[in-house]
């Protein structure tokens, strides 16, 4: 038995398919094949709107949801990482179910797979009784060299953990500001990354720390109490600083890129396969935490693979992929809403390696099927996503 699926437009994953057509999938969900309406026979599902693939969700923090609408706005990225480890005694039970009710609202606005960055095992549960799918980052920081090995050790202890129940991690790196060459050393050296996540000149000060050896960054080393006279600053941007010292992947997500000029992005493109790397874009967190977004035309433009992410609840009001694609419609209106889509499926699920199954409406995956409820060609501002599948 087939079911048979019509709306307004069709977005394949890739590009929006002519009028006309249907979409069919098997009693499973899995897709059948795309065919014209006069030969789809009856019993056809007709909507108003824009059927898509399953969103996406590149970049996450799970575990921060209980800090929703906690932190204040606008502060920097000094001051909001400092509040955002002050803030992490809370009980294990109120941040285990602020992580359920944040994971079910990702479900019901059509996201269907989650890269979520990992501090501590207490997602787990929700995790293998969630319907998402998750690639699990753990994370590590130190960036004091003399740190690494124990650093390193304690994030592969949480790496384990996830593995022992099934669920697909991987060690990565928090950030350039706050991991050792020594450190990056144990993560090229660890063989089961096929992915790695880094977050990437979030805010300019990030690249004023490696250039000059100033900025705001040093507000937080002062709050945690943390010597950094051996730091001796490379002169140069924080991406070409600590890229070459990244080895060993498949995939490679820069995350945020709210600083990244086009000589980054050259350079990127000359010392690695910049096929194989992706800036993944939360332009709500972006607003939230600086007021600040990356110049997306800029990356568009030098040929940058995109995807997208929502970042937390402590930086972002809602965990929903179709807002992002709102706000950066909104700012960038040059954009096309089928580019906005195309990051927020099959982009992402290639840069998780999940395209296998997920993001695309081609035979034998089940992505998924949403409705992009009044959404069209041109627009989906004012738009709803319910799953229909």
């Amino acid at each position: 038995m087939y079911r048979k699926f019509k709306a307004d437009n069709i977005f394949n994953g890739y590009h929006f398919l002519p009028s006309g057509l249907v979409l069919l999938t098997d009693a499973e969900g899995k897709i059948a094949d795309i065919v014209q309406e006069k030969d789809a026979g009856t019993d056809i599902e007709e909507y108003n709107g824009i059927l898509c693939p399953g969103f996406i969700n590149a970049h996450c923090h799970l575990e921060l949801s209980h800090l929703k609408d906690h932190i204040p706005q606008h502060t920097g990225l000094p001051q909001f990482l400092i509040q955002v480890i002050a803030e992490r005694n809370f009980p294990e039970e109120i941040i285990q179910q602020a992580a359920a009710t944040a994971a079910n609202n990702m479900y019901q606005q059509g996201i269907v797979a989650v890269g979520d960055i990992c501090n501590t095992p207490l997602t787990i549960a929700e995790k293998k009784r969630s319907q998402l799918q998750w690639y699990n980052f753990a994370e590590v920081t130190g960036f004091q060299p003399e740190l690494a090995e124990k650093r390193f050790s304690d994030s592969l202890s949480l790496y384990n953990q996830f593995v022992a129940e099934g669920l697909k991690a991987g060690i990565v790196p928090h950030a350039p500001y706050s991991v050792s060459p020594a450190l990056f050393n144990c993560i090229n050296a660890f063989q089961h990354n096929p992915v790695i996540s880094i977050h990437n000149q979030e805010a300019a000060a990030e690249n004023e720390l490696f250039m000059y050896g100033n900025g705001d960054l040093l507000q937080l080393y002062s709050r945690l109490n943390m010597d950094i006279t051996f730091f001796n600053p490379p002169g140069k941007s924080s991406l070409q600083a600590y890229l070459p010292l990244l080895q060993n992947f498949s995939s490679l997500l820069l995350v945020h890129n709210v600083a990244t000029s086009v000589a980054d992005i050259q350079f990127l493109q000359q010392h690695t396969n910049a096929a194989n790397i992706y800036s993944c874009l939360c332009p709500n967190a972006n607003l939230y935490i600086t007021g600040l977004l990356p110049d997306v035309p800029l990356l568009k433009k030098q040929g940058c693979s995109i995807v997208l992410g929502t970042d937390s609840l402590a930086s972002n009001h809602q965990l929903s992929v179709l807002d992002e694609i709102k706000t950066l419609h909104q700012y960038f209106p040059e954009i096309t809403v089928e580019e906005l889509l195309h990051w927020g499926t099959a982009n992402g699920a290639k840069a998780l390696g999940l395209d296998a199954v997920l993001g695309s409406f081609e035979k034998g995956k089940q992505p998924a099927i949403l409705l992009i409820h009044n959404g069209t060609t041109g627009s989906v501002q004012g738009s709803t996503v319910k799953r229909l599948l």
